[in-house]
């Protein structure tokens, strides 16, 4: 039984999907769009009632957020080298990283966005969205300057951990933060587009 992973492009389902191509992994894709707010639709929440994607779809059930279905990744397809399976130190550095863009980077960014997840007053929105810029690139301060070892996340090692900062990573210009404050994370950007892997996922989401 293939995967199938949800995904819409232009958001963070983008790791995964790279992550995917990484392993040569056997899955099929399923956009999810946001502009007709498909994610709320019946079908969708009866999947994943968060909403949200990206959702994967294995053969024990369904999986939700995006350290986890690029751990399972990792799990599933050892041979491919997406993570220290071996070290338990170094994998939980891994883990920590890739919940720090998670459970940090990552909702500073949505209250550029989505600040009505958080207030119901105008002014306070267009508070939130206005000090994005200030409020998110103090999140990639410890990232440029000590937890992107170099040259990928995990040191001289390609990780899951890379894919998802690359995926992060891109919408730092959408989001009014100046990438030049970062020259590590846009050599680190640079670099892993380079990878066919990716070209390909990010091929197949603009298609």
């Amino acid at each position: 039984m293939p995967l199938t992973l949800y995904f819409t492009p232009g958001t963070c389902a983008l790791a995964t999907h790279i992550v995917l191509e990484e392993a040569g992994a056997d899955y099929e894709l399923v956009k999810i769009d946001f502009g007709t707010t498909e994610q709320r639709s019946p079908a969708f929440l009866a999947l994943n009632p968060k909403g949200r994607v990206p959702a994967l779809v294995t053969e024990h059930g369904v999986l939700t957020e995006t350290p986890a279905l690029l751990i399972f990744v990792a799990q599933s397809y050892p041979g491919a080298r997406l993570a220290p399976l071996d070290n338990p130190y170094a994998l939980a550095k891994i883990q920590a990283f890739n919940s720090y863009l998670c459970s940090t980077v990552h909702v500073a960014h949505a209250h550029g966005m989505r600040g009505y997840r958080w207030a119901d007053d105008p002014a306070a929105i267009a508070e939130m969205k206005r000090k994005v810029p200030e409020s998110l690139g103090a999140t990639y301060e410890p990232i440029e300057h000590g937890l992107l070892e170099g040259p990928w996340v995990a040191g001289d090692r390609y990780t899951i951990a890379d894919a998802y900062l690359f995926t992060i990573a891109q919408w730092l210009e959408d989001d009014g933060v100046d990438p030049r404050r970062f020259p590590r994370i846009l050599e680190h950007r640079r670099r892993v587009a380079e990878r066919p892997a990716v070209k390909r996922a990010l091929a197949m989401e603009a298609s």
